[in-house]
């Protein structure tokens, strides 16, 4: 099968439809899975050559629904050519970018219709976008959902960058009144300001990147430990649990004020599930979602000066860290995504160590199946769940459910076939995110990605791409998210 060839049908004993897994032939017509043959009727004419990957696993592509491009303006850190191909490379056929940061970020309008521009033409995989809530742009919110964003996305404190300022409460408010009604999403980033007064080293007091929705509140901890900014210590320190917690009861309180979507980004902390739980069973329309690095890695394992593991909220401890599995398991986290924030190596100060000054970020958007996988099968996860927690439910999140995140008749004939039994080392080499740096690097994953098919084409195969991007933007509409139909822009 060469690359860019128009798949007709894909038989292997190991299809992922429905809740389990079975021997079956996907048939594909005009990009939309056809049929699905399986039992008896596998013996049937399907009219078409039969691609057969043998014990290889058939699922459906994931949904990352959380990634920054970076681009226009930061495509240094990133962009939709590099971004797109290393999800082709990993399984994942549909992204949804970030509102930041590239610039402008997505916060009006004429900054999606610039950011659609740049995007056009370069993407691998097909893409969506969310908008962003800042001070001031209550007005812009309904012109971008019209235009087709999947949702919104605010900071409750300093972002990171300048051009995408934090949201007070009155604003807030304002937002969640301009959306009540429309069917879109607000994703929140729980960060409050948390003050700590350390004796030496430690500059970077206020600022918290990352998490969801807005809840600013001051907390203040004295130490008498002189403080070495290069110990990953003293960063988790500077961000306890308290900071998500205050920040997911004020979420939970305006979610059920104003019944509008919420969804809690990169949850890290586990001490607000029971918070979680409790807003659920009062009919609070909430979701959350985890990252690979919260699930994957852990704060009593991160060398000193190892700034690539700096993310915000932090990596947290191996207890935290199943609690979180525990709570996946359980469902009160829905999702899993990468949450790539990559940057250029310069700004994660390797050179001082400096965690406290370095960017918070960590790049894994090609890497995602395979970290899941391996540490998932570890605690009795099965085949099926990751279609739900990579595919399905991100999916349904950006209102794609209706489309994507799922093999069945009339769905997008998106496909990942990968072999879960088989182990590789992350290299340089094989790293296809603009910037390499990731403190995945040099490990060694189970969960290899063979093909990727976007739109019944073979876009992947071991290591070679189709030489032009064949990924479609993905436009949605405010009748969309009820209805679940959309519309693309070629």
């Amino acid at each position: 099968m060469e690359l860019g060839s128009l798949v007709g049908a894909v038989r292997s004993k190991r299809v992922l439809f429905g809740d389990g897994v079975r021997p079956a032939v996907v048939v594909i017509k005009d990009g939309k899975i056809h049929q699905i043959l399986s039992g008896s009727a596998l013996t049937e004419e399907v009219g078409c050559e039969v691609w057969d990957v043998g014990e290889s696993v058939l699922m459906p592509g994931i949904v990352d629904c959380h990634v920054h491009v970076n681009e226009p303006g930061r495509t240094s850190w990133e962009g939709f050519w590099t971004a797109t191909r290393a999800a082709a490379a990993g399984g994942v056929t549909t992204i949804v970018d970030m509102p930041l940061n590239s610039i402008p970020p997505t916060t009006t309008l004429k900054n999606f219709q610039e950011k659609l521009k740049e995007a056009t033409g370069k993407c691998f995989v097909d893409t969506a976008f969310w908008g962003g809530v800042i001070p001031g742009n209550q007005f812009e919110l309904r012109p971008m959902i019209q235009a087709g964003v999947a949702g919104f996305k605010c900071f409750l404190i300093h972002s990171g960058v300048d051009e995408f300022p934090h949201v007070a409460d009155s604003d807030l408010h304002t937002a969640m009144q301009q959306l009540q009604g429309t069917g879109s999403v607000l994703l929140v980033n729980l960060q409050i300001r948390f003050c700590t007064f350390f004796q030496i080293q430690v500059t970077d007091t206020k600022s918290v990147f990352l998490l969801q929705f807005h809840a600013e509140k001051d907390v203040h901890k004295k130490t008498e430990e002189i403080a070495d900014s290069c110990r990953y210590s003293t960063f988790l320190q500077s961000r306890p649990d308290i900071m998500e917690l205050e920040a997911i009861r004020t979420v939970i309180h305006l979610c059920l004020q104003y019944r509008v979507r919420c969804h809690i980004v990169h949850l890290s902390s586990a001490e607000p599930l029971e918070l979680i739980e409790e807003a659920r069973q009062a009919g609070a329309p909430l979701t959350v979602e985890t990252t690979h690095h919260y699930l994957n890695l852990c704060a009593e394992s991160i060398p000193a000066g190892a700034t690539q593991f700096k993310c915000c909220p932090p990596i947290r401890s191996s207890a935290n860290q199943e609690q979180l599995w525990s709570a996946l398991k359980r469902g009160l986290i829905d999702m899993v995504v990468s949450d790539h924030s990559p940057c250029t190596p310069d700004l994660k100060k390797l050179d001082f160590g400096d965690f406290m000054q370095a960017w918070g970020g960590i790049s894994s958007l090609q890497f995602g199946l395979p970290l899941f996988w391996g540490s998932a099968r570890k605690r009795g996860f099965q085949l099926p769940d990751v279609v739900r927690f990579l595919s399905r439910e991100p999916a349904q999140l950006c209102s794609l459910g209706n489309r994507k995140g799922c093999l069945a008749r009339g769905f997008d004939a998106d496909l990942v076939i990968w072999d879960p039994e088989r182990e590789f080392e992350i290299k340089e080499a094989n790293i296809h995110h603009k910037n390499k740096l990731t403190p995945y690097l040099g490990l060694t994953l189970r969960g290899l990605v063979h093909a990727t098919v976007l739109g019944g084409r073979l876009v992947y195969r071991d290591g070679c791409f189709h030489p032009q991007p064949l990924g479609r933007l993905l436009l949605i509409t405010e009748e969309d998210k009820s209805a679940g139909k959309h519309k693309t822009m070629l």
